[in-house]
């Protein structure tokens, strides 16, 4: 049976595939050879319109569809027929699995085998179908990570620029402070330098005019001879002479006369590193962002947080993809941990601490211990478990300590230290820092303090 197709591709007159079809002006076709040359009147053959023009123009577009149409419905017709015998295929072998015409069935490379019908075969290869089928959901499944690998992979080349124009950026800093550092050492050793250099200088120039004039006045006393009259004339004089410069004691090195090494040198590298506390800050908690919502973007030092329009950011293992969350990059499994959470007006938050367990695609339904603010009020709530009115107000910001050994997680008002409400369970895994918000908030950094510890010996 002929497709619909095929049927629009008919010539009226021969009833055979447009092979020379040309257009009238009544929009119809058919085949000039067939018609106009066995009738003298030019009429078309579908309406009987007579057509005004003694030669119509060829249909470019109707020929070359149609010449299309034969070429693949040849090749249609060739695939349904046997390469060896040209013959219809008719059977499917069943033990070659394969369609085969009744010439093959009859061949001796088909002895003893079993065959169907086409039409009876065919049905019963529907699960190849469904395979099939299975394949290319697959296939696009396969399609689709990959895009999301090469999404990830450029993902990853941004973060690199960007971690790597920080890191840049801090040691540049830091170059620059010991830059600047070194030069005033530097200056501080020229200084002292120069100052004990003059002392040494105006104290030989004056050892030198002492030199000189004791010099002097040996020289004139050993020229007077005992024999001569001169000497008794000038005997005296000369004893006054020398009595106005009596000896002088040994010239000495003033106390502090050389260059403090050690006030330059002692602990150097500790004093440089102790100062460097001015120019550096240390924050107990860094949030992850590899796990945050794609609408939270984090600061550059990872302290802060804010909301913005959503992201284009891989779907990873470690991202939440349901609400405002996010964790601190390190979890902890032992020990006492501290850390501050400046909220400041933030309409809403919740601070506190999440099980690694728990589960980060889609709502969290347990592991989770926070204190919180929604609606004007302030709670403590547990997944699961149940909330807890907190009495407090105006809190700007929240203190979090986690006692993993000793069970307890407890929160408070820094500000006024006030306590406001305590976990108490045991733990069992690494417990990580955790924030929701929509609005900005910081965790913010601790005093660095150091101390110095002196050795007893024996």
């Amino acid at each position: 049976m002929a497709s619909r197709l095929e049927q629009d591709l008919r010539c009226p007159v021969c009833h055979d595939i447009f092979k020379h079809p040309v257009v009238l002006s009544c929009t119809h076709s058919f085949c000039l050879k067939n018609w106009w040359r066995k009738k003298l009147s030019r009429e078309c053959p579908v309406c009987r319109t007579v057509c005004s023009r003694g030669k119509p123009p060829v249909s470019l577009v109707l020929k070359n569809l149609c010449e299309a149409f034969v070429l693949e419905r040849d090749q249609r017709a060739s695939e349904s027929l046997c390469s060896l015998h040209s013959e219809e295929l008719k059977l499917f072998c069943l033990d070659h699995q394969q369609p085969v015409c009744l010439v093959c069935r009859d061949s001796e490379k088909h002895a003893n085998h079993r065959f169907r019908p086409i039409d009876e075969a065919a049905p019963q290869h529907k699960k190849l179908q469904e395979t099939l089928k299975s394949l290319r959901e697959k296939l696009k499944v396969s399609e689709e990570v990959k895009l999301e690998f090469e999404q990830t992979a450029e993902h990853i080349q941004r973060q690199v620029l960007s971690t790597e124009r920080q890191i840049k950026e801090q040691f540049k800093k830091l170059h620059l402070f010991l830059e600047e550092e070194e030069e005033a050492r530097m200056a501080a050793l020229r200084e002292e330098e120069e100052q004990k250099s003059r002392v040494m200088k105006n104290k030989m120039e004056s050892l030198s005019r002492n030199i000189a004039a004791l010099s002097d006045t040996i020289r004139t006393t050993e020229e007077l001879r005992a024999e001569d009259v001169s000497f008794l004339q000038n005997y005296k004089a000369a004893v006054k002479r020398v009595q106005q410069r009596p000896l002088l004691e040994d010239p000495q090195l003033d106390s502090g006369a050389l260059i403090d090494e050690a006030k330059h040198l002692g602990n150097l590298s500790y004093n440089i590193w102790n100062k460097m506390k001015e120019k550096v800050c240390y924050t107990p908690v860094l949030l992850d962002p590899n796990s945050a919502f794609p609408e939270l973007l984090l600061s550059e030092n990872l302290t802060s947080l804010k909301k913005v329009e959503e992201q284009q950011l891989p779907d990873n293992p470690e991202r939440f993809d349901s609400s405002f969350y996010v964790v601190g990059s390190e979890g902890f499994n032992s020990g006492t941990h501290r850390w501050d959470v400046e909220v400041g007006d933030s309409p809403g938050w919740s601070v506190g601490v999440l099980a690694e367990s728990a589960q980060r695609k889609g709502a969290v339904k347990s592991g989770l211990w926070v204190l919180m603010f929604h609606n004007g009020k302030y709670k403590a709530r547990s997944r699961p478990g149940h909330l807890t009115h907190v009495p407090v107000e105006n809190l700007r910001r929240v203190r979090v300590e986690l006692d993993w050994d000793g069970g307890q997680l407890a929160f408070s008002d820094p500000d006024t230290n006030t306590h406001l409400h305590t976990f108490r369970r045991s733990f069992t895994e690494r417990m990580f820092p955790f924030i929701i918000t929509d609005s900005k908030v910081k965790i913010l950094p601790c005093e660095i303090c150091v101390t110095v510890e002196q050795s007893s010996r024996r």
